[in-house]
């Protein structure tokens, strides 16, 4: 596809980069979001353990915790339409290679690869949306533009096990490629700049990579930001719990069927869908500030996953509510947190804030899906793995919200 020239300054196109900027952040996340959708196929066709599914969901998060602050500070320097688009592009390739693994080890080191292109999706689309879009509609806009992670999510719990299971998991692979190949290419053609042909922006300082770092990563001593990692880390964690366990617990221990499972990881992807977008909507116009939609999140999630503990799921519907609330909560939060995070950093700083956050949250996201995968093998019961995303939510809510009380007060006095 060619670029096409487009009047930058007009108001109205906006809503065109809101609109792309959502597509290629779901063609992204389709199959990275959605792999846990197809892990009976994964796990019965190549012999793995619950351990292992983890290993592979985390694979295509590890490079991002290094990628996230390298994408962040190109983005800060470079075109979001290249940097995002090139991204983009890669994990298109990685999975399309994917599809040609030998074995779980080839398997892995290709997601491993995935991630790297993957580093790019989340920051330059929400720094295009914050660059496009003032405060008054930031909070509505980043939501949607972030609910392209759970739609994608969606999308791929509904076609993927289809897939799977009449063409084998290697068409899968195909198909997340081809997907983000997509994304890519529509990103690339359509998007600019606010103002600008969209050429590469380099710093007008002589400042080293290094020393700019070094000053930007002042940031994680700002108030904010202890609020940001703290809730962040929690929250992300039960997002990738969701979606690492739903559809083996399901089957498991609510013996319900595989189709019948994956359908209600639909149903939770489809209420994250709803989530970042009402939830970023509200924090628009939420007179106590953005971070409150973030506190009551984690109040829900926190319920939720009791409930999941405690109340016997043999009934589909009963379960889908369920994981729908989880869902809403669980994926719903970060539309408010991203915008949060992007308006507690300076405009020039905003893509490193963003990559910085967001690669605090890349620690969790490495590291859960194996630990509850662990839990699980360990215990042989899932109980164990809900209750720490329970606990670990809860002290977050606990930490923010009295530090949040304590700065009011202090303001006061």
């Amino acid at each position: 596809m060619s670029a096409v020239t487009v009047p930058v300054r007009a108001q109205s196109y906006r809503w065109v980069i809101l609109g792309i900027a959502t597509f290629a952040q779901a063609s992204a996340a389709f199959f990275v979001q959605g792999i846990g959708a197809i892990s009976v196929y994964l796990q019965r066709d190549l012999h793995l353990s619950t351990t292992q599914i983890g290993l592979l969901i985390s694979a295509a998060q590890l490079v991002p915790l290094v990628g996230l602050l390298v994408a962040g500070e190109l983005l800060d320097r470079y075109s979001e339409r290249w940097v995002v688009g090139i991204g983009t592009l890669l994990v298109a390739l990685s999975l399309l290679g994917g599809s040609l693994a030998t074995g779980y080890v080839s398997l892995l080191l290709l997601l491993i690869v995935v991630g790297t292109g993957y580093s790019t999706a989340q920051p330059g689309g929400s720094k295009s949306v914050a660059q496009w879009f003032d405060s008054a509609q930031r909070g509505f806009a980043m939501g949607i533009r972030q609910a392209g992670l759970p739609l994608g999510g969606a999308l791929a719990a509904a076609l993927l096990p289809y897939l799977a299971n009449e063409l084998g998991w290697r068409s899968s692979f195909v198909t997340g490629g081809l997907v983000a190949l997509l994304g890519a290419c529509v990103f690339m053609s359509f998007y600019r700049a606010p103002g600008s042909a969209g050429a590469p922006r380099p710093k007008s300082s002589g400042t080293s990579i290094g020393a700019e770092l070094k000053s930007r990563l002042t940031m994680l001593r700002e108030p904010a930001m202890g609020k940001i990692m703290l809730s962040g880390v929690s929250l992300i964690s039960v997002q990738y719990g969701i979606q690492v366990l739903t559809v083996l617990y399901l089957h498991d221990k609510a013996a319900l069927s595989i189709g019948t499972s994956a359908l209600l990881l639909f149903v939770a992807q489809c209420g994250g869908v709803a989530g970042r977008i009402v939830l970023a909507a509200w924090s628009d116009r939420c007179r106590s500030g953005r971070y409150l939609p973030v506190l009551v999140c984690m109040s829900a999630v926190i319920a939720g996953l009791i409930v999941l503990v405690v109340v016997p799921l043999h009934s589909a519907v009963l379960a889908g509510i369920l994981v729908a609330w989880l869902g809403f909560f669980g994926f719903g939060w970060y539309g408010p947190w991203v915008a949060y995070v992007a308006e507690s950093a300076s405009p020039e700083k905003t893509g490193f804030a963003l990559g910085l956050a967001m690669a605090v949250n890349q620690i969790a996201v490495i590291a859960i899906p194996p630990v509850l995968g662990l839990l699980k093998d360990a215990t042989h019961s899932y109980t164990p793995s809900w209750s720490l995303l329970a606990v670990m939510t809860l002290v977050a809510l606990v930490a923010t919200s009295w530090g949040a009380r304590r700065t009011a007060v202090r303001s006061q006095s």
